[in-house]
């Protein structure tokens, strides 16, 4: 018995050595995890904002104004990118009124979903995954406020808010602002944003690429809702998330994308269905894990595309199931559209307006040394 306890005791230095060496290769600098936290304190500050907001005035929609402020201050903090305070203070006040101005245009074109037959409210989304796109040609910054407009229609999708409550989106697009803003400050130049390498042009006379992942990314949404009409999908609106965030700047990248996202799904799904029993007696620990994976999500995100979706899908089941949807059905459907998302998303890739890598022809060496060509040019996406 002596000996086994001596032996676990040795094992545990092994592990945590394990551990340490994974982070180190996943974020050498520690900037990764330093944006993880912080993306991690704005939801909850935002979160903690909306709350205090709704106890303190009763308005019409108050009941979602934590849950808008924090989804609008989280995604915020995940597609800002600058390198000093000003900056990256304007980005995130930006991204986040990109965000309730997503939510507004869904509550606004909501009114004329009765005249489209059987196509529900979900078509609205097919604008946002243009949007997400097509924005891209305006750089980071640009990528970000269409991937904002999306997540804004998303939430509203989720929510199914009115009219009458878009004086409460506009108080949650100003509650996330702040939020975000203010981790965002104080971490200061300890943060130092991985940035994509340009995409090289297409040749002359092209569609550009931007516009072509817009027309993919659509067109995988609608075949989404018309397939949704058919056979009455339970979760479309996560299907046609999965086909538009799959879009990458090439068929081949894109292929890579819903590869790597499929191994994601199927690790996070079943461990956060693992963690169904902890999210539903033992929440405050539930809410932990789901900060840590969410700080695995930001660490991994510009290289291990499938350990971020591994993270955010063992996130999302675990905070679906704390919020009380703990049906096992239910958590499947989001599973398997989600995938068929992100098959769809491929198969538009490959067909709609196709995208591939174009490498610049070799030049002589004119000295000693060759000069290199660009790694990976479709790795680039995987920021976006």
């Amino acid at each position: 018995m002596e000996s086994a306890t001596k032996e676990s005791y040795a094992l545990q230095p092994a592990l945590v050595a394990k551990i340490a060496s994974w982070l180190e290769q996943i974020d050498p600098g520690v900037h990764r995890r330093i944006k993880g936290l912080r993306l991690v304190t704005a939801y909850g500050i935002a979160a903690m904002l909306g709350m205090l907001l709704q106890h303190t005035y009763q308005f019409a929609g108050s009941s979602y104004l934590s849950y808008l402020a924090a989804g609008f201050a989280l995604w915020a903090s995940v597609s800002e990118g600058q390198t000093t305070r000003w900056h990256s203070t304007r980005d995130l006040a930006l991204l986040s009124a990109a965000g309730a101005a997503g939510a507004i245009s869904f509550v606004a074109l909501s009114s004329i979903s009765p005249g489209l037959g059987y196509a529900g409210p979900e078509w609205i989304l097919i604008t946002g995954a243009f949007f997400v796109g097509y924005l891209k040609r305006f750089g980071i910054l640009g990528a970000g406020i269409g991937s904002q407009i999306y997540i804004g229609q998303l939430l509203a999708y989720g929510t199914g808010i009115t009219r009458r409550d878009a004086g409460m989106v506009l108080l949650a697009g100003l509650v996330a602002a702040v939020a975000s803003i203010i981790p965002r400050v104080l971490s200061g130049p300890a943060e130092h944003p991985i940035l994509s390498p340009p995409e090289l042009p297409l040749p002359a006379g092209q569609t550009s690429r931007e516009m072509r992942m817009a027309f993919q990314s659509a067109v995988a949404a609608l075949v989404i809702v018309l397939l949704s009409g058919v056979i009455h999908l339970q979760q479309s609106a996560w299907a046609i998330t999965a086909s538009t965030y799959v879009i990458a700047g090439s068929a081949s990248g894109t292929a890579d994308r819903v590869r790597r996202r499929i191994i994601g799904t199927l690790i996070g799904v079943p461990l956060g269905i693992l963690c169904l029993p902890i999210a539903l007696h033992v929440p405050p620990l539930a809410w932990t894990l789901a900060a840590l994976a969410m700080i695995i999500y930001a660490m991994a995100l510009p290289e291990r595309y499938d350990i971020a979706c591994g993270a955010y899908a063992f996130t999302l089941m675990v905070t679906l199931a704390i919020s009380g949807e703990t049906s096992i059905s239910l958590l499947a459907a989001r599973a398997w559209e989600t995938l068929l998302g992100g098959a769809l998303g491929v198969t538009a890739a490959k067909v709609i307006l196709p995208l591939r890598t174009h490498r610049p022809p070799e030049r002589p060496a004119t000295g000693p040394y060759s000069p290199e060509l660009p790694h990976s040019l479709g790795r680039s996406d995987l920021l976006r």
